[in-house]
């Protein structure tokens, strides 16, 4: 199994990607830590998944909240960080809240670099990795998007930098880039207001039934967290069934 014994905390796991990450590492072996706001989905998520899981609540809008969770999750080691929780709201820019751009940047991306600089004193300790959550957002401009685009941009530059200031301590950094996934997250109502839907669809999938299914998502985590991917550092993964191809 590629990820036997390792120790693992993944956030976001209550639903979506963070949850099919977490039954497909768990499949592979690893010791899991799962993480994320919603409680009830967290162990709704723990129910699938054979043997003892450490459930752990977390606010990705309080700093302190995330480097308790980690500091919960490395009491017996750490191996692998997967961020994964993450928030969306969209809508034509002169109507979006600043709040809410803040709120986004906050969740997406401010929560993320709590937690690997949490994380990071550990992973030094075990040549451990993380593997963030970035996203098609972060690799182009996207209308009626800025705040979600704006924080996934973040991640990406979070994840290189990481990567270029660790390398040398052994520690990985690299981040998933999705596009369109089939989760809750992606299933909610459009915005009110002025949206040109040609702009919005634009990068659509080029492979025959190409949404991604969380499943097919969770896979490259387990890659990347593995040590089939031991040269793999400062990467940015993407799949999305071909959205950016052209």
């Amino acid at each position: 199994m590629l990820l036997e014994g390792k120790k693992m905390l993944i956030t976001g796991a209550a639903s979506g990607i963070g949850r099919a990450t977490a039954i497909k590492c768990a499949g592979e072996g690893a010791n899991l830590t799962i993480a994320d706001i919603n409680e009830g989905g967290l162990r709704e998520t723990a129910g699938m998944i054979e043997g003892d899981v450490r459930i752990q609540t977390f606010d990705a809008l309080d700093y302190d909240s995330c480097a308790r969770m980690v500091e919960t999750a490395a009491s017996d080691g750490l191996d692998t960080v997967c961020n994964i929780s993450g928030a969306l709201k969209w809508g034509p820019s002169e109507e979006f809240a600043v709040e809410d751009f803040d709120r986004l940047m906050r969740i997406n991306a401010g929560s993320v670099f709590a937690i690997c600089k949490a994380a990071l004193p550990h992973l030094i300790k075990t040549k451990g990795n993380i593997v963030n959550t970035a996203s098609t957002a972060a690799l182009q401009g996207l209308a009626y998007s800025i705040a979600y685009s704006a924080s996934k941009h973040a991640v990406a530059a979070i994840t290189k930098g990481l990567a270029v200031e660790y390398g040398a301590k052994g520690v990985r950094i690299n981040a998933v880039c999705p596009g369109h996934v089939d989760t809750p997250m992606t299933q909610t109502p459009p915005p009110d207001g002025d949206v040109d839907w040609s702009l919005v669809m634009r990068n659509t999938p080029k492979l025959e039934n190409g949404i991604c299914a969380p499943s097919d998502i969770a896979e490259l985590f387990v890659f990347l967290a593995s040590d089939r991917a031991h040269k793999v550092t400062g990467s940015l993964y993407t799949m999305d069934g071909g959205q950016l191809a052209g």
